[in-house]
């Protein structure tokens, strides 16, 4: 496992980093979150991330229980949350990003995860209907109360982005330092064309997700919707259209003959593509079974097979 900076922050993350979206509490139990995250740290992923509304908290509950399990040196790990939509319906606490929503909201992420303080905070979606000023001035409140380290954003545009860092500079504030934008081989545009400035201008860093397209680059869903698969969960019917679309399934299977050729799995491919990138801090890889977990880590040992030629060919594929 190799180590990033966060941008040009001081702090390094893993390579490869373990998320909670979908899996912890929805698909597996402590029991198992407690293996995964054991099994990840071993192999020395550092960074594991979560979100308020991930399983509306239970996310973090369970989270928090398995480090209370696990007893590791607090130093040695990074834990991150988000903030935006809220647990609650009263109108100042849901898709927002105001000043006393976000104070209040690391409290509450705190207390379930059993923690004095997340190391990144993220602003989880962008809000209109607050100024970003009002914003990062709360982010910077929180990072300077020693409640997180650093902030950053979510899906924002870089117009926004480098609104917030200018904001910040202009007041002496703690300024974003790290963005978590979906990245993957079908999810390009925004992270190499519009963020392209953000990262050669500011340094700023990247914890990326979906790196698997929601399982679609891992050729599962070649053949049909399988029983037990994200795309068959409550609330995540919103997946199936896009994981049965029969060009980017054309895609899957060429990509697959690459990855057979490699020695490696289509995942192991896909994760390896991402972590070319020198704009990656990290990639941000989910799994529901600990020996789906063995096999994403081993895509550190793909990334050296990634020779020009073959890039180009993926580049072939995806047109």
């Amino acid at each position: 496992m190799e180590y990033r900076h966060l941008g040009r922050a001081g702090v390094r993350v893993s390579e490869l980093s373990l998320g909670s979206w979908v899996t912890f509490h929805t698909q597996v139990n402590l029991d198992a979150v407690v293996e995964m995250m054991a099994a990840a740290y071993d192999a020395g992923v550092n960074f594991f991330d979560n979100a308020e509304i991930y399983a509306k908290g239970e996310s973090e509950n369970v989270m928090g229980a398995a480090l209370k399990k696990l007893g590791w040196r607090r130093s040695s790990y990074l834990i991150s949350t988000k903030f935006y939509w809220g647990l609650n319906e009263g109108i100042n606490e849901k898709d927002t990003l105001n000043r006393k929503y976000l104070l209040e909201a690391i409290d509450g992420s705190l207390k379930r995860l059993g923690l004095e303080h997340v190391d990144l905070v993220f602003c989880h979606r962008p809000d209109p209907s607050t100024p970003i000023e009002e914003t990062v001035w709360a982010m910077h409140t929180i990072v300077e109360s020693g409640k997180a380290f650093y902030w950053g954003t979510s899906e924002w545009s870089a117009a926004e982005i480098v609104a917030a860092i200018e904001i910040a500079d202009r007041h002496h504030l703690h300024k974003p330092v790290m963005e978590q934008p979906q990245y993957n081989l079908f999810h390009r545009e925004r992270f190499e064309v519009e963020y392209a400035r953000l990262f050669e201008d500011y340094g700023y860093g990247a914890t990326t997700w979906s790196p698997l397209a929601s399982g679609l680059l891992t050729g599962k869903y070649n053949d049909g919707i399988p029983e037990g698969s994200r795309a068959t969960l409550d609330h995540y019917d919103w997946l199936q259209d896009s994981v049965t679309d029969q060009g980017r399934l054309d895609k899957v299977k060429k990509l697959s003959d690459i990855a057979n050729d490699l020695g490696a799995t289509t995942a192991q491919l896909s994760i390896a593509w991402l972590l070319k990138n020198p704009n990656v801090s990290t990639v941000i890889t989910g799994a529901s079974r600990v020996e789906q977990l063995h096999q994403n880590l081993k895509a550190v040992d793909v990334v050296e097979k990634l020779t020009p030629d073959v890039m180009e060919a993926i580049e072939k594929i995806l047109k």
